[in-house]
């Protein structure tokens, strides 16, 4: 299993959740550099798909700062509930939904993608970005996302993936594998959180195989298509 701190006594769980806290104040701007500000065009894509089903209430899991619920609230009438491990991450998008003067549309909670503090079919759809990767069980994580989704109810995820065709593939991982970890370790003052980026997303199951866990935990219709020549991959299921 991958973990940020490959020394350290702890789950990978709470490994990810110090390093979020870590980071947090410098995540957004960080992120939005290292991806050249491409991540806002993948969530905004992703959103407008989940759009087609006129989503009410939405649950965003592994929210973060909340771009991604924000993002959402784009739609009609939507109601988002955010949940994260790291309270580092969620004060930083609190602080932004005041900014934006959302806090009557959008919701953040201390929650864990595996224990879902919520009941069975409690919620419209449900969205990821850029968090799977880091569920310490996956398969229970998704399990638990079926659970609270309403029966017909879409889930979204966004997620990096290595693209595969020359030259884009040796371009990216030059870059993803060091000029980012090393970018980001002058940034974010954590040298653990860029080096456990490639290092993640090489071990997550992409593409195809993502689709076949979605699958086995129970999701129906599942799909996947690569964003900006294969760096990005967005998944859709149903429940």
């Amino acid at each position: 299993m991958v973990v940020p701190y490959k020394d350290a006594p702890e789950g990978k769980k709470k490994q990810v959740a110090r390093m979020f806290d870590s980071i947090s104040g410098r995540y957004d701007r960080l992120n939005h550099i290292l991806s050249l500000g491409i991540d806002k065009m993948w969530r905004k894509k992703a959103i407008r798909q989940l759009s087609l089903n006129n989503p009410v209430s939405i649950l965003d899991i592994a929210t973060g700062t909340a771009d991604f619920a924000i993002e959402a609230v784009n739609i009609s009438g939507a109601e988002v509930t955010g949940i994260d491990i790291s309270d580092g991450m969620l004060e930083a998008g609190r602080k932004k939904i005041v900014r934006l003067k959302l806090e009557n549309r959008i919701r953040l909670l201390n929650g864990d993608s595996e224990n879902i503090p919520f009941g069975d079919n409690s919620f419209d759809a449900a969205i990821v970005a850029f968090g799977v990767r880091n569920f310490e069980n996956l398969d229970r994580g998704l399990s638990e996302i079926l659970r609270v989704i309403k029966p017909g109810g879409k889930f979204i995820v966004l997620e990096i993936s290595e693209p595969h065709a020359f030259p884009w593939k040796n371009i990216f991982r030059i870059y993803f594998h060091h000029l980012l970890p090393f970018a980001g370790r002058l940034i974010s003052r954590d040298k653990h959180a860029y080096s456990y980026l490639p290092e993640s997303v090489a071990a997550f199951p992409s593409g195809n195989d993502f689709i076949k866990r979605l699958n086995d935990a129970g999701f129906r219709h599942s799909t996947w298509k690569p964003l900006t020549l294969g760096i990005c991959a967005l998944y859709t299921a149903e429940k």
